[in-house]
C-alpha cells in the first residue's frame, strides 16, 4: 500500500466538470482534467484490506489495489500491464461503468471509497499518451476461423481475446458503424468515440476483421456462417426495448430512448447533417429514471429543449445508502449524473396514463398520477394516490423503461438456439449453447446488464471457445456461469 494511513490523510476528489453554461455548448466530455498530484493521494486511500472486496464487486477481478499501489509510487508502466491484465477495455468502462467496485470497497463502510474509475481511467490515458499500448499480434495462427456477431463491448472482448490467442477473426454489425450500444447508446458528451475508434485501429491492426451494414439473419445467411467458420459467438446484447401500451401511444413525438440517442451521435459522427427529431423547443418528458433517460436527458439539453422532466415510478431513493444494501452491496441512494445538474426536473413516484395529441396526430400532452409503492406476500405493486391527476404538456415523450431480451426473430429462430425462461439465449457453463460450435456472451444471454459484465463474459466465453477449437487455452477466465 502507497501510504499507511493515506485513507485517514486524504479526502475522496475526483475531477470538477466542466461549467454548465458552457458544456452545454458543445458534445465534449463533461470533465476537467485531474492532476497527477491528486490522483497519487486517491491512490494513497487505498487500505491494502486483507480482503479486498472490490475484486468481489467488480466482474472482471481487477487488480485495484496493486494498480492503486503502482500509480502512488509512480509506476505507470506496470500499473497498465495489471490493469490490461484483467480488462480489455479500462477507457471504456473507466468512463462508463457505475463502479460496483466503489461500493464494494472496504473504506466505503463509513467513509468515502476510493476514487477506483478514476485511478483507472488516469492509468490507460497515461499509456495512450505514453505510446505504451501497441498491437498483440498473434506470434501463432491456428487456421481456426471465428464469427462474431455484434460489436458491443462483450462482442470486441471475445474477438480481441481469440484474435490474440491466434485465430482469424470476423466481427459482424448489423449497424454501419463497429461499437454496439457505446457507439449509437452512449452520447458523446459521456464517452467521445475517438476513444472507442483508438482501440479499434489497435484490434484491426492485431488482425480482427469488422462488417459493417452486416446484418446476420437478413443479409448475411446463418447457414453460409455455419459453413464458413469454425465457432460462432452471438454478443448481439438486449435489444428489444420495454414498451409503454397505453393510449395515445401511436401519437407521433412518442418514441423510444434508442430512437432518439442514436441519430445525435450519427450528427457528430458527420454522418447526417441534423437530427430527425429534434428536442430544440420542446417540452420533452422522459418515462424511465435509469442511465438511458440520464443519456436523454443531457442530449435534451443540448438540443435546446424548453422544458424536460424526467418521470420514474420508483420512490425517491435517499440520499445516503438504504439499511435494505448494506456494504458491499450495490447501494440503493440517491445518484446525480452529469445531466441531472444541467437541468431539468425529476419526478418520483409518478405513472403515466395516457398520451393526448393534437389534431395532426401529434403529442401535446400527457396525463399522470402519482402512486405508492406496496408490498403484499413479498410482490411489489404501485397503487395510484387518489387525486393525485394531472396532465404536463408535452412535445416529444422519449421511453426510456429498460430492455427485455434480444431479439427472437430472424438470426436466433434460425440459428435454432434455445432460449431461457426471460428470453434470453440459453447457455451451459462453457457459455456453449444447444446448437454444436455456437457460443453466447454478454447481454444477450444474461439479459440488460452492465458494460463491465460484458466485457467479462467476453473475456471468459473467448477462453472457452479457444479451448473448444483447439483442446485448451491459456487466456484468462474471469467469470463461470
Amino acid at each position: 500500500m502507497g501510504e499507511a494511513t493515506g485513507f485517514m490523510k486524504y479526502d475522496r476528489e475526483g475531477p470538477k466538470r466542466r461549467p454548465v453554461e458552457l458544456r452545454l455548448k458543445d458534445w465534449r466530455e463533461v470533465y476537467e482534467p485531474f492532476a497527477v498530484s491528486d490522483l497519487k493521494e486517491q491512490a494513497a486511500r487505498c487500505m491494502d484490506c486483507g480482503i479486498p472486496f472490490c475484486h468481489n464487486g467488480c466482474p472482471l477481478g481487477n487488480l485495484i489495489p496493486e494498480w492503486n499501489d503502482l500509480v502512488y509510487r509512480d509506476d505507470w508502466r506496470e500499473a497498465i500491464d495489471r490493469l490490461h491484465a484483467t480488462n480489455n477495455f479500462p477507457e471504456f468502462t473507466g468512463r462508463l461503468c457505475p463502479a460496483p467496485c466503489e461500493s464494494a470497497c472496504v473504506l466505503g463502510i463509513n467513509e468515502d471509497a476510493v476514487s477506483i474509475k478514476q485511478v483507472e481511467v488516469t492509468i490507460i490515458e497515461r499509456a495512450w499518451s505514453e505510446g505504451w499500448i501497441e498491437p498483440v499480434v498473434a506470434t501463432t495462427k491456428t487456421g481456426k476461423k471465428v464469427c462474431v456477431v455484434g460489436s458491443g463491448p462483450a462482442g470486441l472482448a471475445v474477438a480481441q481475446q481469440l484474435t490474440r490467442a491466434g485465430h482469424s477473426v470476423v466481427v459482424f454489425e448489423r449497424a454501419d458503424r463497429i461499437g454496439g450500444l457505446m457507439r449509437y447508446g452512449i452520447p458523446e458528451f459521456k464517452m467521445e468515440k475517438r476513444f472507442l475508434d483508438r482501440r479499434l485501429e489497435q484490434m484491426d491492426a492485431e488482425g480482427t476483421e469488422f462488417r459493417v451494414n452486416s446484418n446476420v439473419g437478413e443479409n448475411i445467411s446463418v447457414e453460409s456462417l455455419k459453413s464458413d467458420f469454425d465457432a460462432i459467438v452471438l454478443a448481439g446484447g438486449s435489444t428489444i426495448a420495454r414498451d409503454l401500451p397505453v393510449p395515445g401511444r401511436e401519437l407521433n413525438g412518442v418514441m423510444q430512448a434508442m430512437e432518439f440517442l442514436p441519430p445525435a451521435n450519427s450528427v457528430q459522427a458527420g454522418d447526417i447533417s441534423e437530427h430527425p427529431t429534434s428536442a430544440k423547443g420542446k417540452h420533452v418528458v422522459i418515462i424511465g429514471g435509469g442511465d438511458t433517460g440520464a443519456d436523454c436527458l443531457g442530449t435534451a439539453h443540448r438540443h435546446g429543449a424548453a422544458s424536460v422532466h424526467q418521470f420514474e415510478i420508483m420512490p425517491r431513493p435517499p440520499e445516503e445508502r438504504a439499511e435494505s444494501t448494506p456494504w458491499p452491496q450495490w447501494p440503493l441512494m440517491m445518484r446525480t449524473s452529469s445531466a441531472h445538474e444541467e437541468g431539468g426536473e425529476r419526478v418520483f413516484s409518478v405513472n403515466t396514463e395516457c398520451f393526448i395529441g393534437d389534431d395532426n396526430g401529434n403529442v401535446k400532452a400527457l396525463r399522470a398520477h402519482e402512486v405508492e409503492q406496496k408490498f403484499t406476500d413479498g410482490r411489489m405493486s404501485f397503487e395510484k394516490v387518489d387525486g393525485s391527476d394531472f396532465d404536463l404538456p408535452c412535445d416529444l415523450a422519449l421511453l426510456a423503461l429498460g430492455f427485455t431480451g434480444p431479439q427472437g426473430t430472424g438470426m436466433l429462430e434460425q440459428f435454432g438456439v434455445s432460449l431461457d425462461p426471460r428470453g434470453n439465449v440459453a447457455r451451459n457453463s462453457d457459455w456453449a449453447t444447444n446448437v454444436d460450435g455456437v457460443f453466447v456472451c454478454g447481454d444477450m444471454g444474461r439479459g440488460q446488464s452492465l458494460i463491465v459484465w460484458a466485457i467479462a463474459e467476453g473475456r471468459s466465453c473467448a477462453a472457452s471457445v479457444d479451448t473448444w477449437l483447439v483442446g485448451e487455452s491459456d487466456l484468462p477466465a474471469p467469470l463461470s456461469i
